[in-house]
């Protein structure tokens, strides 16, 4: 099993740096988790972003047990053999995915539209628009999860057996527990059967895990509760009583990221403090430091690629859209303050003119900038905690 060790914490904050050891190496936290969704990094490999300090990376449950892959994955021996990498990983439960096919369809949020329906522009608010709504494909039973396979509309069925199974054969360092990640719009009276039906997945999860051979992985609980202060503490109580290794703060998150943060306040202080937590899905630049103030210790988060993939770069002064006209005669680098090879090489009007082409290499320049920007932002954070400093960096980045 791995192992955490808190090195300092921080004064005035819940923050702290730490150590998390793996069978395949050792995670400096706090850390930002890159996702390689399908077994691959979108535009760059997974060397190069070892190189920037990618410590560790998220690979999805859901992807590959639906196409079947992890049968092949398990023939290699596991994750490792078959991306033919010594880095550790992480594995998620296919919760989050049960939702979006769901009632993320049903309500309009996700990855359709904003996790935090409270900040979505007028008129983008899932009940003011109807249009944002889609089918259902998952019926949730307290067996598991049926749903519809959006690619060929085959029926399939996920629970917390399966999922354990499949994140054993898989082989990452770090697996998640079977859960349901609610929607923000889910009422109080569905969110408590929900986390009920979730505890009872997560002693299932358990039992599936400790069948059979011992395996270097550790499993981490997930904490539900939607935006309920007494749904968040029951959850609380409940996880953190069984042997998991970490916690994951699991989704929804409230209405905005003031209900986030709340969220986050009503349940870090409560949980063991020597066991790393984890915030599922959430990793733009003032989360991250909003959450390792309160003292979270990963974050996933598929920004980097996603944004660079649109042409929205990460910068010291804020997200720019290299697509823009603005930039098309500029020659200034993408961002003066950072040191990646693609702003000490590269102008914004040369970046911009791959992308306004549908260049494919203006994208790879783009996800190597965000991923170094998010890492190299990491590695500060880090020193800043240990130097006694994470406030005065805070104020630098969100100024």
């Amino acid at each position: 099993m791995p192992e955490f060790r808190i090195l300092k914490k921080d004064r005035n904050t819940r923050a702290r740096a730490g150590i998390l050891k793996t069978a395949h190496g050792v995670i400096h936290t706090p850390a930002f988790v890159p996702v390689a969704t399908k077994g691959a990094l979108r535009g760059i490999s997974f060397e190069n972003a070892n190189k920037f300090g990618g410590d560790i990376f998220m690979v999805n449950t859901f992807h590959f047990y639906v196409d079947g892959k992890y049968k092949l994955v398990k023939k290699f021996g596991g994750l490792h053999e078959f991306l033919n990498i010594g880095y550790p990983l992480m594995t998620d439960s296919g919760g989050f995915q049960v939702f979006s096919l769901g009632f993320g369809l049903e309500h309009g949020v996700g990855k359709i539209s904003n996790m935090f329906p409270g900040e979505n522009r007028p008129g983008q608010h899932p009940k003011d628009n109807p249009a944002l709504k889609k089918k259902n494909l998952v019926k949730i039973t307290e067996e598991g999860a049926e749903f519809k396979y959006y690619k060929n509309g085959k029926k399939l069925f996920l629970d917390a057996e399966t999922s354990i199974k499949t994140q054993k054969q898989l082989g990452a360092d770090i697996i998640f527990a079977f859960d349901e990640c609610t929607s923000p719009l889910s009422d109080y009276e569905y969110t408590k059967m929900s986390i009920d039906r979730t505890h009872r997945w997560a002693v299932r999860s358990l039992k599936e895990f400790e069948k059979g051979p011992k395996t270097d992985q550790g499993m981490m609980g997930i904490i539900q509760g939607g935006e309920f202060k007494d749904l968040r503490e029951k959850a609380v109580e409940f996880v953190s009583s069984l042997p998991f290794f970490g916690f994951g703060i699991g989704g929804p998150l409230g209405q905005s990221k003031k209900d986030m943060h709340k969220i986050l306040d009503w349940t870090l202080p409560i949980l063991p403090e020597s066991k790393p937590k984890h915030l599922l899905g959430i990793g733009d630049v003032d989360d991250i430091f909003n959450g390792v103030e309160r003292g979270i210790d990963t974050f996933d988060c598929v920004n980097p690629t996603r944004l660079a993939r649109h042409g929205t770069a990460l910068t010291h002064g804020g997200r720019i859209s290299l697509k823009s006209g603005r930039y098309v005669n500029s020659k200034e680098p993408v961002d003066k303050k950072c040191g990646c090879r693609i702003c000490q090489n590269y102008s914004r009007a040369y970046v911009s003119s791959l992308l306004r082409d549908w260049e494919i290499y203006g994208v790879m320049l783009l996800v190597e900038h965000n991923l170094f920007y998010m890492l190299n932002l990491m590695r500060e954070i880090r020193q800043a905690i240990k130097d006694g400093k994470f406030g005065e960096l805070r104020r630098k980045y969100l100024k």
